[in-house]
């Protein structure tokens, strides 16, 4: 079916993948970074190049349980946290928290209904944005995690789910996105917490990453 398509529908698929890549960027850059200037009285800045190193293997891996370790390692060590706040946080946030994949979920199902003509209801969008939230949470932090769990968000709307199929061709550079997306939250989280349990390290935060 892919092969079937024209090329110019081919490359009208890399408008999802620019809409993908800027809604994450929002989500990184103003509630990521707006949490840790708001709440955590932070600079973001020191925050994303203590982390520079697991967004990197985040986006080249697209698996954010392969990224573990280098999260956990750049989070202790160039963030300041502390080993008990990054041993518990860390990890659960590798399986619970997926940003990324929920704000990919969202846009796979608006694309699909655009793509066949169906005008979405404000009920549907908001079954979307419920089913998106609740799928993201039980998805597995595995490449392409978000393409096994798409029919549960397009099927609560009653959107085709042979639909999945024209994400094939660009799901991986998506994925690479969405999983650098949950990357980050995990390790902001990580820092808002160990800020509010004084278990947060400033002056290893503030000071140059560790090579």
């Amino acid at each position: 079916m892919i092969g079937a398509l024209p090329v110019n529908e081919l490359f009208s698929l890399i408008w999802i993948v620019v809409a993908l890549y800027l809604a994450c960027l929002t989500q990184i850059i103003l509630v990521y970074g707006g949490l840790l200037t708001l709440v955590a009285r932070l600079a973001p800045l020191k925050f994303f190049r203590g982390i520079i190193d697991a967004q990197a293997v985040a986006f080249s891996t697209a698996t954010s349980a392969g990224t573990l370790p280098v999260t956990m390692s750049n989070v202790e060590d160039n963030l300041g946290v502390s080993k008990k706040i990054t041993s518990f946080v860390l990890p659960l946030g590798a399986t619970m928290n997926m940003d990324g994949t929920a704000i990919y979920m969202g846009i796979a199902a608006m694309f699909t209904a655009q793509a066949i003509g169906i005008d979405l209801t404000g009920a549907q969008y908001a079954t979307i944005i419920i089913t998106g939230t609740l799928a993201s949470i039980g998805a597995a932090s595995i490449p392409s995690a978000g393409l096994i769990l798409m029919p549960v968000v397009l099927g609560s709307v009653g959107l085709p789910l042979g639909a999945i199929i024209l994400f094939f061709p660009i799901d991986r550079l998506m994925d690479m996105m969405r999983t650098l997306t949950n990357v980050t939250g995990d390790a902001t989280i990580a820092v808002l917490v160990a800020k509010s349990e004084n278990e947060l390290d400033e002056a290893s935060y503030n000071a140059d990453p560790i090579e």
